[in-house]
């Protein structure tokens, strides 16, 4: 079996640029969200390795699919973290073969971007805790340190950052897929308002948007950032 390589990510953590990115280099099978898809929908359709799809209904499956798909070819799936999946932490065997790697970003911004498209966001949403849950049930099935990608060193040195990424998790670097044309894509319909800033770039950039409601001047995005910093603390110090 070919590797399956899993991104784990909070949103707005750029986990969608970093998946494009992957797509770039065309030498791995990629797969968008397939687990909170299942979840938010109760089925997600995967490609079936011949350029058709085929739809999975539960978590069993779709592991199950993903391990078919990597007899033949490198698979890389990237998921967020708003909900915690239970049914990860009650089948690890499951999951034991995977590389399991994480993307993170500091929170102030991360956390007023997240209210600013979704203002009925709650706290477990804003996924540090579950990303930080997962990460320590990665590190006691790997019996390591898993890979942690800090998103902030990310957009300022993307060539430092991706050419580690790619070491520790047995990828050939591949510089040209650093950049990319702009596009739409079918993978990203469902949840498409999330993905606009990918949509229309060429590859990693700081973002320099502002947002009315912070962590600073409202009370609710201050809990969120109060509750969900020393995980993203607890993550970002394992930073490659």
């Amino acid at each position: 079996m070919k590797p399956i390589i899993a991104l784990w990510a909070h949103q707005r953590s750029m986990s969608t640029a970093f998946l494009r990115m992957m797509i770039e280099r065309a030498d791995v099978t990629v797969i968008h969200e397939p687990l909170v898809t299942l979840l938010d929908e109760g089925e997600v359709p995967l490609p079936d390795g011949r350029g058709g799809q085929v739809v999975v209904r539960d978590e069993e499956a779709l592991f199950e699919h993903m391990k078919e798909l990597a007899r033949d070819r490198r698979v890389f799936f990237k998921d967020t973290v708003e909900h915690r999946y239970a049914w990860l932490f009650e089948h690890p065997l499951a999951i034991t073969d995977i590389e399991h790697t994480f993307i993170v970003r500091e929170p102030r911004r991360t956390i007023s971007s997240m209210y600013h498209m979704k203002p009925a966001i709650t706290c477990p949403e804003v996924g540090y805790e579950h990303l930080f849950e997962l990460f320590e049930l990665a590190r006691r099935l790997k019996e390591g340190s898993p890979v942690v990608v800090n998103a902030d060193q990310l957009v300022q040195d993307p060539r430092a950052v991706v050419g580690r990424y790619c070491e520790q998790v047995g990828l050939p670097f591949v510089e040209k897929a650093l950049s990319w044309q702009p596009e739409d894509r079918p993978e990203w319909s469902r949840t498409r308002k999330w993905h606009i800033d990918v949509i229309s770039s060429s590859g990693f950039a700081p973002s320099h948007k502002t947002y009315p409601a912070t962590v600073d001047n409202h009370p609710v995005l201050a809990s969120f950032l109060e509750h969900h910093f020393p995980f993203y603390q607890q993550l970002v110090r394992h930073a490659i």
